[in-house]
């Protein structure tokens, strides 16, 4: 959940099928989802220290930093973007290098696809890359949803560094109410989480 992908144009890139769209991010929830869910950490060693199990890494630049300090996610979602923008050549390849399932997942949405591949991906007991095709901004929420307590979810915050959510009743709690905000099918969408 980083800020300026929420002013994309949800036509540019993955386009889903009606039919797997869950939830649409609403206009006024945009400015709200800028705001960082937990402390900013520019260290990557000072993050791994204070992270707890699994380690979810929701972007290409915050796994790439993470795989680079030797340490594997748990379940890594990647879009091979950031900001907007392709990710050079080296960061595509790191993140993409283990690439177990894929989904697609369009701009500014949550969709079936891309619930369904975090639901896998947090049940396999070895280190899992989602490919999203479109963004995978957005999933985490449900991933701070969905994880366990004390895992920790690993999200950028463009131009600040990255953003340490630990998986706690207060923070699924906030997860809840944020997505329980977006427009679309909120009880299937939980349904699926469960």
């Amino acid at each position: 959940m980083t800020g300026d992908e929420y002013d994309s144009d949800p036509t540019d890139g993955a386009v889903s099928d009606p039919a797997d769209q869950l939830l649409v991010l609403p206009e006024e929830l945009r400015s709200e989802l800028k705001e960082p869910m937990g402390p900013i950490e520019t260290d990557v060693e000072s993050l791994l220290e204070a992270a707890g199990e699994p380690l979810i890494a929701v972007g290409d630049v915050v796994t790439y930093h993470l795989l680079e300090a030797g340490h594997e996610p748990d379940l890594a979602l990647v879009d091979e973007r950031t900001e907007r923008e392709a990710v050079d050549e080296e960061i595509r390849e790191t993140v993409t290098a283990r690439t177990n399932l894929e989904a697609v997942n369009p701009p500014a949405e949550i969709t079936e696809d891309v619930v369904w591949a975090l639901c896998e991906g947090l049940e396999r007991l070895e280190p899992t890359t989602i490919v999203v095709d479109g963004e995978e901004d957005l999933v985490a929420l449900p991933a701070i949803v969905a994880a366990p307590d004390g895992a920790s979810v690993v999200y950028g915050q463009p131009g600040e560094g990255m953003v340490h959510v630990r998986v706690t009743e207060e923070t699924r709690t906030r997860g809840r109410e944020l997505l329980e905000r977006f427009e679309g099918d909120i009880e299937r969408f939980f349904q699926l989480l469960e």
